[in-house]
């Protein structure tokens, strides 16, 4: 028999702000980000429901009914998420300077392109090329940074790509330039 002391009142109502923030941060998430995250059914529908609420009142007794639907639910799991696409944790951190590092190559030369797309067999040259050559025009002509910062998506989204089909494989290397 273990004698734990239980938690105080005050730690457990900051336990439970914890969790109704993490459900307001669940909330601001498109409905179709809250769908794909599997949640349990009342939890689901009550973060969908949220978004149409436009009473201050409602919305804070929503949120706050959220939080108790939470106490059933493992918080880390949805923390790690959050943390992913606020871009807070290592992996995103690494991720953010690969495509930094690849954007960098491809405005030097249009070739790394091609070794860009020999480790990433879901790019579409033809699209990273068109806009490699528009970004070094803009530098050129020191024109606004629009086709620079259209490449960097386009190679955040092809990482995205690789990294949930790497995710998937068990014991597979992540591309490393």
């Amino acid at each position: 028999m273990s004698f734990e002391e239980p938690l105080s009142k005050s730690q457990r109502k900051r336990d439970m702000q914890a969790l109704q923030d993490l459900g307001a941060a669940l909330s601001e998430l498109s409905s179709e980000r809250i769908r794909a995250l599997q949640l349990p059914d009342g939890l689901e529908r009550a973060l969908l429901e949220v978004k149409t609420f436009k009473s201050h009142g409602a919305v804070r007794r929503q949120m706050q009914y959220i939080g108790k639907l939470m106490r059933d639910v493992d918080p880390a799991p949805l923390q790690a998420y959050l943390d992913r696409l606020q871009g807070r944790s290592r992996e995103a951190a690494a991720q953010h300077h690969l495509a930094e590092h690849w954007r960098d190559r491809m405005m030097e030369s249009v070739d790394a392109v091609d070794e860009f797309a020999a480790h990433h067999r879901e790019a579409d040259r033809q699209q990273l090329r068109q806009l490699a050559l528009g970004a070094q025009r803009e530098r050129e002509l020191q024109k606004p940074p629009r086709q620079f910062r259209a490449l960097f998506r386009a190679i955040v989204q092809i990482l995205e790509g690789t990294a949930a089909t790497d995710a998937d494989a068990p014991d597979s290397e992540p591309d490393t330039p």
